[in-house]
């Protein structure tokens, strides 16, 4: 330093030594941390678990080689339906909502609400007076021609008319006649019939109502045998029969399930939703129900009393698939369970429940819970836990580790 003491030199001089030697001892620092890394990951993944194993930690974990602690079910057998269940709605035999062909003035009511109307039954009258004068002039020119046709005929005997004479008034005779036919089918048209026997509904008109031509007037239906229509995809219409067993069950009547019998198929299916409609008739006492109600039917295609099943927490799926873990014994002498990987072909299923339809037999050992250790590499041991053993008491393990 320039100007400055001798003291003062020396002490710039010492300072900024030892800030060079902090800087030095950072450096090295670095370096070392950075050597002391590379030389980690260096090291075989093996290492801590040996030292661990060295130092006392307890094994048996997977990746010490112990066996895999897994929960397991057995293989069972019951009986399983193989069905397709769908919802569907009641048809009456015949159901139908009877309406005027043209408009007119109610002036009869020929039944009551909720009775029972025979074929042919007149129920509604509309105003007819102006058909039935119609009726009755068209009438008195067929007679006026029918007189004149047969007065022509006895002049054409006595040669004094021409033939050309009757064939006119037998045309005029046609015409009028065919008036009269007109004027009886417009008299017949303000008349609304049962066309079949069956229960009249709630009337939708009044005496003195004027109704037009397509107004509902009152709904009939024949519940002597109900059908019920319902739809099914189009993966089962290569499996459906004429003739094949029905069981529907109605949600306004719980309880109480009723067989039918598939008597129909669509010739097509619905392009919108894939699907097949069909009808079945119900059998026994129909007399209870009525045309709209909401159905939830099962249709039975087999029957197999001994289906072999497993708990659906027994299937794994991977890629696509789905997998079953079997536990099978460790063979050569060797005591405990090793597991075995097999593809699951699966049937029907029930809430709960899973058929498979190859691979196991009854009685057989399944894995239910730990399978995702057991789906890596090959054959594994395993260890069966039992959820349903008490734990042994805390008094007494802390007595045991003294």
């Amino acid at each position: 330093m320039r100007g400055g003491s001798p003291l003062q030199c020396a002490l710039g001089e010492k300072t900024m030594g030892i800030k060079k030697l902090h800087s030095v001892v950072a450096v090295l620092a670095i370096a070392g941390l950075s050597v002391f890394a590379w030389w980690w990951q260096k090291q075989p993944a093996s290492m801590p678990a040996a030292s661990a194993k060295a130092g006392g930690a307890p094994s048996g974990g997977p990746g010490a080689g112990g066996p895999v602690s897994v929960e397991a079910g057995r293989v069972q057998t019951m009986s399983m339906a193989d069905e397709a269940q769908a919802v569907g709605t009641l048809r009456a035999r015949q159901s139908v909502t009877l309406k005027p062909e043209i408009s007119g003035r109610v002036v009869k009511l020929g039944f009551g609400d909720g009775q029972r109307v025979r074929r042919g039954q007149l129920l509604v009258q509309l105003d007819d007076a102006l058909q039935a004068a119609q009726l009755q002039q068209a009438e008195a020119q067929a007679g006026i021609a029918r007189t004149q046709l047969a007065r022509n005929r006895e002049l054409l005997a006595q040669s004094f008319v021409s033939p050309s004479v009757v064939d006119q008034a037998e045309a005029t005779l046609k015409v009028a006649e065919a008036q009269v036919a007109l004027a009886k089918a417009q008299l017949e048209r303000l008349q609304v019939r049962a066309p079949f026997d069956g229960v009249a509904g709630i009337r939708q008109v009044n005496l003195g109502d004027y109704v037009k031509d397509g107004s509902e007037l009152v709904s009939l239906e024949d519940a002597s045998s109900m059908w019920v229509d319902f739809r099914l995809p189009e993966r089962f219409v290569p499996r459906l029969r004429l003739g094949q067993a029905v069981a529907v069950t109605l949600d306004a009547l719980p309880g109480r399930e009723f067989e039918a019998q598939i008597e129909a198929l669509d010739a097509q299916l619905d392009t919108n939703g894939r699907s097949m409609l069909v009808r079945a008739r119900l059998k026994g006492d129909t007399a209870a129900l009525r045309t709209g109600l909401f159905a939830r039917v099962k249709v039975v295609f087999a029957l197999r009393e001994q289906a072999l099943v497993v708990p659906e927490e027994a299937l794994v799926p991977q890629g696509g698939k789905q997998f079953v873990i079997k536990l099978v014994p460790a063979g050569e002498g060797k005591p405990g369970l090793m597991s075995e990987r097999i593809e699951a072909r699966l049937g029907v299923r029930v809430p709960g429940k899973v058929e498979l339809l190859e691979g196991v037999k009854a009685g057989d050992l399944v894995v239910t819970a730990g399978q995702s250790r057991l789906m890596r590499g090959g054959p594994q041991a395993v260890k069966l836990v039992d959820l349903d053993k008490p734990a042994a008491p805390k008094a007494s393990a802390s007595a045991a580790s003294r």
